[in-house]
C-alpha cells in the first residue's frame, strides 16, 4: 500500500505543475489588474506603472512564472498585494474556518443521507423510497445561496433561534490557539463559547450540506439495492442468518465503497466550493477570502489559494482510495 501511495503522490506532480501554469495564465487574463484595483480609476499611468514594477508584473510572463515556482518550491506562496500579508499566514487564519464549516456540513450530510438511503432501499418503491427520491432531487436542484437566505429568514429573523453571521458572538472573549473555534472552546473548557460556536455553525452547515446530503442518500440507496441482489446476500438469507447481521456485515459494509467515494469527492468540493455560503453568512473562510482576491485582482492569493486547494483535493482522493482496502479485504494494491 505504501508503494501505491508513493506512486500516486509522484503522479500528482505533473498534474499540479500543469494546473499551476493554467492558473498563472488565467489570473493574468482577468480584465484589469492589481494596479487598477489598488489605485482605482483616478490613478495615473505613472502610479500604475510603478505598482506593476514593484510587483514584478512588468517582466516577461515566463520570468514571472519561473520566479513564482521557485518561491513555491521553497514553501513561499507569496504575499497578498492588498494586505501585504504572506499567503501562508492568511491560509492559517482562513482555512480553519472553511475546514470547520465543511466538516460540519459533511457530518450533517452523512448523518442523515446514509441512513435515509439505506432505509429507502429497504423500503424499495414504497412511500418512504419515493419521498426520499423527490426530496433528493429538490435538494440537488435547490440553489445554495437561496437556501441560505431562506434559512436565515426563517430561523433567525422570524424565529430568532440561530445567529446569521460570523463564527462567534462579537461580545464573547475566547482565545484562538488553533483558529478552530469549536476546538478552541473545548481546549479552554468554555461550554458557553462551545455552544455559541456550534449555534453559529448550524445554518451555514445545513445550507452547505444539503446538496451532498441528497447525493449521498441517492448513492447509498443505489448501492444498497445493488448489493442486496448479490449471491452472497441471498446465500446468507438462505442459511437463516439474522437480517440485522446480514444488513450490517454483508449489505452495508459492501455498499459503503461507492458511498465513501462520493463522500470523499463531496468533501473536496465542500472545502473548495463554500464561497456562496461563506458570503451569505459572512463566514471568514477561504471562500470569502478568494472572492475578495478576485475583486482586487490579487494574483498571489488566487494562485496560492487554488494551488493549495488542488493539493488538498489530491490528498483527500488518496485517502479515499486507501480506505478501500480497509473496507473491503478483497482489495489489494499491487
Amino acid at each position: 500500500m505504501l508503494n501505491y501511495a508513493l506512486r500516486r503522490v509522484i503522479l500528482t506532480i505533473p498534474i499540479l505543475l500543469g494546473l499551476s501554469i493554467i492558473v498563472f495564465a488565467f489570473v493574468r487574463a482577468l480584465p484589469g489588474g492589481p494596479e487598477i484595483a489598488l489605485l482605482g480609476e483616478r490613478g495615473t499611468d505613472e502610479q500604475q506603472e510603478q505598482i506593476r514594477e514593484d510587483l514584478g508584473l512588468d517582466q516577461p510572463v515566463y520570468v514571472q512564472y519561473g520566479r513564482y515556482m521557485s518561491n513555491v518550491l521553497s514553501g513561499d506562496l507569496g504575499s497578498s498585494t492588498r494586505t501585504r500579508q504572506p499567503i501562508v499566514e492568511e491560509l492559517k487564519l482562513k482555512f480553519p474556518a472553511t475546514f470547520e464549516l465543511s466538516i460540519a456540513a459533511m457530518f450533517f450530510a452523512i448523518l442523515i443521507g446514509v441512513p435515509l438511503g439505506f432505509i429507502a432501499a429497504k423500503r424499495y418503491q414504497g412511500l418512504l423510497d419515493n419521498t426520499s427520491l423527490v426530496l433528493s432531487l429538490i435538494g440537488i436542484s435547490f440553489p445554495v445561496f437561496f437556501l441560505a437566505l431562506l434559512l436565515k429568514y426563517i430561523f433567525s429573523i422570524k424565529l430568532g433561534l440561530l445567529p446569521t453571521i460570523g463564527r462567534l458572538d462579537i461580545t464573547r472573549s475566547l482565545e484562538h490557539p488553533t483558529n478552530f473555534y469549536v476546538l478552541d472552546a473545548i481546549i479552554a473548557g468554555d461550554t458557553a463559547a462551545l455552544g455559541d460556536a456550534l449555534r453559529h455553525l448550524v445554518l451555514p452547515a445545513v445550507a452547505l450540506g444539503t446538496i451532498p446530503l441528497a447525493i449521498v442518500a441517492r448513492i447509498t440507496r443505489a448501492a444498497v439495492l445493488d448489493v442486496t441482489s448479490e449471491d452472497y446476500v441471498r446465500t446468507a438469507r438462505a442459511k437463516g442468518l439474522d437480517p440485522r447481521v446480514i444488513d450490517r456485515r454483508h449489505v452495508l459494509k459492501n455498499a459503503l465503497l461507492p458511498v465513501i467515494t462520493i463522500i470523499g469527492l463531496q468533501t473536496g468540493l465542500l472545502l473548495t466550493g463554500a464561497i456562496l455560503t461563506e458570503t451569505v453568512f459572512a463566514w471568514p473562510g477561504v471562500g470569502s477570502w478568494m472572492l475578495e482576491a478576485i475583486r482586487f485582482r490579487d494574483y498571489a492569493v488566487l494562485q496560492g489559494g487554488i494551488l493549495f486547494f488542488a493539493v488538498l483535493i489530491v490528498f483527500v482522493n488518496l485517502l479515499v482510495d486507501l480506505s478501500y482496502a480497509f473496507l473491503n479485504p478483497r482489495i489489494r494494491y499491487q
